[in-house]
């Protein structure tokens, strides 16, 4: 039996292709640098899928990271023109919280010019310095806080056009089963991935594995050992290693960080990918092709990852292989949260014979799939949104609500209604209307609690609210549509399986 080939359908999804009949430009590294008005001058591509647009010097970097597939790029900070910076601060969040510089997005946007020329000065001159980022936290559906590091706004500009300059160089590079934070890819393509594996590959046991506290563990050594073999230009590098050492700032006190990479930065998420592609996505290609016995599926999202295997021993020695190899690099699993779970299509019968229970189930980027079977008969993953994260939303909308108690009903619906609908566009997926259905019942009674207790005349009755639920809190729809259609769709048949 063999394993999938790189480019099979939910292992190595095919690489999302470079824009078609985009004008070819130059390659430009190993060349002299252009004056900063000529970079300015240079015309722009089509958007790419991400939405962003592509300088035709950018086209050339990726023209030539496809073609030359262990080149070391040594002149990339030119390309860190100022209409990059321009085009990466309107890309921001305007409405997020500032940094240790107290700057909001807002603020800066006066004499937006003259600071952004004044900031591509000090990049392109060395004398630009990181602030350290504001710590700040959030609270989990566990009911733990997770830190997240708040940047000063020019940093969250540098490194967003620096980021736009290296996916031209990694997104040729990385693996197709790896998802999280990348142009053009979002959870659903990856639960699509893993679903249409599931279904359609011989797996019996899934591994959920998740990589404890893997933000505040990154090497830094590693990280810049990672990029080496195709950033070769110091600048870019320093600059990197600035926004790795610049500290973090707690309650106005300043403490150096000398590992991990702050959750929330800009850069952060590429970073995770480039850590998470020497450490594991190369490794388990090889590993896949090598050592596995039968059929092995791959899906990552950042640090969460699942794994499917057709034999149980494939199943185990990986786990223990897995494990050694995040030693390596100071990673470790979290025990609690990487179970190792019989699931599949035989799952059930195969249970059943041995006087088992039910098959049982793992939570992936929000969902809980779990065994089952359609009206046909025939075996499918079906996903119902996680408890911990609906308890979690339920719990925020009850709080925002009695914060809006004495609000007008108009301006609280108009808020419920993005809500609750925000919420539908990312859960509302085949099979998972019921627990909607429940969410929508149970925020209508979180909102009827709240009118009724505004005064003390004669609260209304449901009959009399019902009207008002109906015109602000949409009744849920399936929005997507089933993830082996979607997925087959994308790939437009260009993944062969045998």
């Amino acid at each position: 039996m063999h394993a999938m080939e790189e480019s099979d359908c939910c292992v190595v999804p095919m690489k999302q292709p470079n824009k078609e009949g985009q004008p070819s430009a130059e390659v430009v590294e190993g060349r002299r640098q252009p004056k900063e008005k000529e970079n300015d001058a240079q015309s722009n591509t089509p958007p790419t899928q991400s939405g962003a647009r592509v300088s035709q010097g950018l086209s050339g970097v990726r023209r030539a990271a496809r073609e030359r597939r262990k080149e070391r790029f040594t002149a990339l900070l030119h390309h860190v023109t100022l209409n990059l910076l321009r085009e990466s601060f309107d890309a921001l969040k305007k409405n997020a919280a500032p940094g240790v510089d107290g700057v909001t997005w807002r603020e800066y946007k006066t004499g937006l010019e003259g600071r952004l020329a004044d900031l591509y000065d000090r990049v392109h001159r060395g004398t630009y310095r990181a602030q350290p980022s504001r710590r700040v936290y959030i609270p989990k559906a566990d009911g733990r806080q997770r830190p997240l590091g708040i940047a000063a706004l020019e940093d969250k500009i540098v490194q967003q056009a620096v980021v736009t300059v290296l996916n031209e160089i990694y997104e040729v590079d990385f693996q197709g089963f790896s998802y999280g934070f990348r142009p053009g890819r979002d959870p659903h393509q990856a639960l699509d991935a893993l679903n249409a594996g599931l279904q359609k590959k011989r797996v019996n046991w899934v591994l959920d594995a998740d990589i404890k506290g893997f933000f505040d563990h990154v090497s830094h050594e590693w990280m810049l050992k990672f990029l080496a073999p195709r950033v070769a230009d110091n600048r870019i590098l320093r600059l990197v290693q600035k926004w790795l050492k610049a500290g973090v700032s707690e309650d106005g006190e300043w403490s150096e960080t000398t590992v991990g990479t702050p959750q929330g930065a800009v850069v952060s998420p590429l970073l995770a990918n480039v850590y998470l592609h020497y450490v594991f996505d190369l490794w388990v290609e090889v590993w896949r092709k090598k050592i596995a016995r039968g059929d092995v599926i791959i899906v990552r999202y950042a640090d969460d990852l699942v794994a499917g295997f057709q034999h149980r021993t494939d199943a185990e020695r990986f786990l223990r292989d897995f494990q050694e190899r995040l030693a390596k690099f100071g990673l470790e699993m979290h025990p609690e949260k990487t179970p190792l779970i019989e699931f599949g299509r035989f799952a059930a019968s195969d249970r059943q014979k041995r006087g088992e229970g039910k098959p049982e189930t793992f939570t992936f980027l929000g969902f809980t799939h779990y065994c089952g079977r359609n009206s046909k008969g025939h075996f499918v993953v079906w996903r119902r949104t996680a408890a911990k994260r609906l308890r979690a939303k339920l719990l925020a909308v009850k709080q925002e609500l009695r914060r809006r108690m004495h609000e007008p009903i108009v301006l609280v619906g108009a808020w419920l209604k993005r809500v609750v609908g925000g919420y539908y566009r990312y859960h509302a997926v085949p099979g998972n209307l019921a627990v909607l259905g429940r969410f929508r019942e149970r925020i209508c009674r979180y909102w009827r609690r709240v009118l009724r207790r505004r005064s003390q005349r004669k609260k209304p009755n449901w009959e009399q609210l019902r009207p008002i639920f109906n015109r602000w809190i949409p009744a849920p729809r399936t929005l997507h549509p089933y993830p082996d259609v979607r997925f087959d769709a994308r790939i437009q048949g260009k993944s062969r399986m045998r």
